[in-house]
């Protein structure tokens, strides 16, 4: 039997997104504190929870790979510690938008290949994400979406909320 996920995509998510940089330390790293709260919930009613995230800082070369495994090591043991749960997998796409690979978001890479390595089935998993282009990779690969925004804008996901507590609650009652 096919497990279902909750994808998450991170900077802006899971943690506080820098407009124009990046999180290049752990000291960058800000959690936003509902996913203390709803991880153990997506946990309890048996979602895998995944990462997806665009990392471009990499071929920029702001950041090494080495230094993206710090960062989420340092998230994986924080939720950890917090909240007694973790992200089953991490997804990363390192590429520039100009490189033309099929994992970076709006494509849908990232998210086949976590369906085939943890076999999941999309058509009852959710992708969350707070740019357009996180909900067109969802929809890409077959998955119902979560717009995370604060600004009402309007998008095609299956639902929309101002905080992962809201969007959470909209999923359960899906």
């Amino acid at each position: 039997m096919s497990n279902k996920a909750i994808f998450f995509d991170r900077d802006g998510v899971i943690n506080l997104r820098y407009i124009d940089n990046y999180v290049k330390s752990t000291d960058d790293f800000v959690f936003h504190k509902d996913i203390f709260q709803i991880l153990p919930k997506v946990k309890t009613l048996n979602y895998k929870a995944i990462v997806i995230t665009n990392q471009r800082c990499i071929s920029r070369g702001i950041i090494s790979e080495s230094k993206l495994s710090e960062i989420h090591n340092f998230m994986q043991d924080e939720l950890m510690n917090n909240c007694g749960f973790n992200f089953n997998a991490i997804y990363y796409c390192p590429h520039e938008k100009e490189f033309g690979c099929d994992c970076r978001k709006p494509k849908p890479g990232m998210i086949l290949k976590a369906s085939l390595d943890i076999d999941i089935d999309l058509s009852n998993s959710w992708m969350i994400g707070d740019s357009i282009s996180d909900i067109e990779a969802g929809e890409n690969a077959g998955c119902k979406t979560a717009y995370l925004n604060k600004n009402s804008y309007k998008s095609k996901a299956n639902i929309t909320g101002e905080t992962l507590t809201e969007i959470w609650d909209k999923i359960i009652q899906y």
